[in-house]
């Protein structure tokens, strides 16, 4: 028996497990709170170049425990480690990043040879995206920008094997993961996902928890096999004539948070800070805190908002993430569920809070009532307004595709704004279910949802609205890259195409609609 595993016999919250009653393919004998959250080292830099700094990543196979009573469990990971580790840089302040791929040339999981990016390319392909950067497009982590093993084959929009990325943006929680066409789905859900965090010396001034007191939290759901292998499905749940075929939806059966299974996180009673990211395949989160007590929202997917906001729960669709803060200082002693609005009562649960830390020093932390000074865009400066569908189709195997604009990711690109230009997008969904939007390079403000016609829309292409315009949430009022679009609404985004001009993509994050053409070219055209 591996030592890693407890001991037959020993107790876990007051029940005897044994390694040899878990099964990691049945969530039901999976002993919660049993490991504690751990904490992504910090990215360091190989060396200084004047004021720049170079760092070297590694993209290679690796063994992780997923919970104590686990065998070990082969992923992929940045520098071999699942979630890969932490970047923190300074605002304004450029770094290079070389990604290099050292990863097997046979995937772990099952590979879709008849979708976009993978008919006739290598098996195992990476390339990486910082989600939510303002780079250059050389910089961005196209889908055709892969590459393999030592740059053996590269695709077509490969152009460098350094990234430049320069901060020029407000501090914020961003997250790097593997953006290879036709295989994005793939490679994240074997590990390849890390958090990068933009610091600003407003943020420092602001005088919030920090250090130890400061804590990125990554939830991911996974399904696992009895040997405690990563399981991801070959087939979709319906006959197709395709094996190994994607599906058009992941939903684990575990959730995962850092990398452990339903962990706890000892902490003191006095405020803390979490940085949170939703990096699941599909699964949305709502979540609440089993005490009642609220959330204080301090920042959003851009960084942080003008003044926080107390909430009860939230809603987190892949790729979203949220900055709040917890105070447990009236907690002391208590065990505190950080919990997730789900019918499967394994789902409900992500992780646990014990406040059962002394108190180190006295919280001199603080929650000021202005974060950031209220920034935003004036609709009528606004040159274009676009509205584009997402809507299902078929594929020539019967297979659900979904689709942007009705077009498919090779179809010539449509959507061609001026750089430094405002616009209004409305996004007008056709789907029965929510989509994660997400548009490289910029942040953008959402401005209202409002319910349609959908039958109309479909049989006439007329856009009939049925109810008023509905405010954004409280707690997604800041900037965003990433924004939920509910079925039967259109949902109306303003950005500005600022700082850069060239090819991005726009794409919807669940990555299995990703992977099957649920993604299109975006074209920044240089301003005249």
């Amino acid at each position: 028996m591996n030592d890693h595993f407890i001991k037959d016999n020993d107790t876990l919250n007051n029940k005897e497990y044994s390694y040899k009653t878990v099964d990691p393919s049945k969530p039901d004998t999976i002993p919660k709170f049993v490991d504690e959250v751990p904490i992504p080292p910090k990215a360091m830099a190989m060396r200084k170049d004047g004021e720049n700094l170079y760092y070297e990543i590694i993209m290679k196979q690796g063994k992780h425990y997923f919970h104590k009573l686990f065998p070990p469990t082969t992923i992929w990971g940045y520098d071999g480690i699942y979630p890969g580790p932490s970047f923190e840089v300074l605002r304004d302040q450029t770094i290079y990043v070389k990604w290099i791929n050292s990863l097997p040339l046979k995937h772990l999981l099952p590979v879709d040879r008849t979708i976009h990016g993978a008919m006739d390319t290598p098996e195992v392909r990476s390339v990486v995206h910082l989600h939510g950067a303002n780079v250059e497009p050389d910089s961005d982590g196209s889908p055709d920008a892969w590459y393999t093993r030592n740059y053996g084959l590269t695709g077509k929009k490969f152009n460098n094997k350094v990234y430049k990325y320069t901060n020029n943006q407000q501090g914020t929680t961003l997250w790097y993961h593997d953006h290879s066409l036709g295989s994005t789905r793939l490679n994240v859900y074997a590990g390849l996902a890390g958090f990068y965090f933009i610091r600003d010396f407003l943020e420092e001034r602001l005088n919030l928890p920090k250090g130890e007191y400061e804590v990125p939290l990554m939830i991911q759901d996974k399904s696992f096999n009895k040997d405690g292998s990563l399981f991801y499905p070959d087939t979709p749940p319906f006959p197709v004539p395709v094996k190994p075929s994607i599906v058009p939806a992941f939903i684990g059966n575990t959730i995962v948070v850092n990398g452990k299974v339903w962990p706890h996180l000892k902490v003191e009673p006095r405020k803390y800070r979490f940085r949170i990211l939703n990096a699941s395949n599909t699964r949305g989160y709502t979540l609440s805190l089993s005490n009642g007590q609220e959330f204080i929202e301090i920042g959003t997917d851009g960084g942080l908002l003008n003044k926080p906001v107390n909430i009860k729960s939230m809603s987190l669709e892949p790729a979203e993430r949220i900055d709040l803060i917890i105070d447990f200082s009236k907690n002391k002693g208590q065990s505190i569920t950080l919990m997730n609005e789900d019918n499967n009562p394994n789902m409900r649960i992500i992780m646990e809070f014990r406040v059962v830390l002394p108190l180190k020093c006295k919280d001199i932390s603080e929650v000021p009532k202005e974060l950031y000074p209220e920034t935003h865009l004036d609709e009528a400066l606004a040159s274009e307004t676009r509205d584009l569908t997402l809507s299902a189709s078929t594929d020539h195997y019967g297979r659900p595709m979904l689709l942007l604009n009705n077009r498919m990711w090779d179809d010539p690109v449509t959507e061609k704004p001026i750089q430094d230009s405002i616009e209004i997008w409305n996004i007008i969904n056709l789907t029965a279910f929510p989509h994660p939007i997400h548009i490289h390079l910029v942040q953008f403000k959402i401005l209202y949802r409002r319910p349609f016609n959908v039958q109309k829309y479909l049989n006439e292409g007329k856009l009939e609205y049925t109810g008023e315009a509905k405010e954004p949430f409280e707690y997604e009022r800041g900037w965003k890259d990433t924004v939920k679009a509910d079925p039967g609404m259109v949902t109306s985004l303003i950005m500005q195409f600022k700082d850069h001009h060239g090819d991005f993509v726009w794409h919807c994050h669940i990555l299995e609609h990703e992977d099957h053409d649920m993604m299109r070219p975006l074209k920044v055209l240089k301003e005249e």
